[in-house]
């Protein structure tokens, strides 16, 4: 294996993204440019890099250039359909997925960091209903794959997203009703140990947590695999 890159974020970086919910100005960010560029920029394309023969061995179509608009976000927001004017995110992140035509409604592998928190996983930004139902369909016509899949999500992950209120499936397990009310939802853990994303043992960490995750990836590509067939067809 290649000598890693990624020698970790710094505490500068993290104030850098706790300054922004302050200052958050053109003039202010021109002025601290550089301060983003090596110690939050610099650092993620790295952790790219450092990750992406991990996430080709999942699957090998995943985007993995280290660039902002295909695995890296955009600091800047868009405010045009937002009533918070922000002009710049006080949180940053890196994804590992296909090319979509609409990204949110696939599934991502994710990691973001924030001024005092950091987060993976695995998961949709926002899955439409149609998305959802052919999940709901693979969870009753292959049950067994089901619980293989997702017997990978234990802690630290926890299963997160909004459900409905009303019960979808009657008279099936409290495990399979937990994921099959789901609107969206995302396997992911939480760490406020901060002070983990400011050495090179980041990698494996997310190495580690990534690759657990792969069962249930692989069964999300199932529910992928039917959007070429209409719903009432299933």
């Amino acid at each position: 294996m290649a000598d890693r890159v990624f020698r970790g974020f710094t505490q500068q970086g993290l104030n850098f993204l706790q300054q922004v919910r302050q200052e958050n100005s053109k003039e202010w960010f021109d002025d601290n440019r550089k301060i983003y560029d090596e110690n939050l920029l610099t650092p993620f394309r790295d952790l790219v890099s450092d990750l992406s023969d991990t996430m080709l061995k999942i699957d090998d179509r995943f985007e993995t250039r280290p660039a902002i608009g295909k695995t890296l976000s955009r600091i800047n927001r868009d405010t045009r359909f937002s009533n918070d004017k922000s002009r710049y995110r006080s949180r940053l992140w890196l994804t590992f997925k296909r090319h979509s035509p609409d990204w949110k409604d696939a599934p991502v592998y994710f990691f973001e960091i924030s001024p005092d928190a950091f987060r993976y996983g695995l998961g949709y930004y926002s899955a439409s209903r149609a998305t959802m139902d052919r999940f709901r369909h693979l969870i009753v016509t292959r049950p067994q794959a089901f619980r293989e899949a997702t017997a990978c999500c234990k802690p630290p992950f926890e299963l997160v997203g909004d459900s409905y209120k009303r019960t979808l499936i009657k008279d099936a397990p409290a495990d399979v009703t937990n994921w099959y009310n789901r609107k969206s939802f995302a396997v992911m853990a939480t760490s406020l140990q901060i002070e983990q994303i400011f050495d090179a043992r980041l990698v494996p960490l997310l190495e580690k947590g990534f690759t657990r995750l792969a069962p249930l990836y692989h069964f999300l590509m199932q529910a992928e695999a039917l959007k070429a067939i209409p719903l009432e067809d299933l």
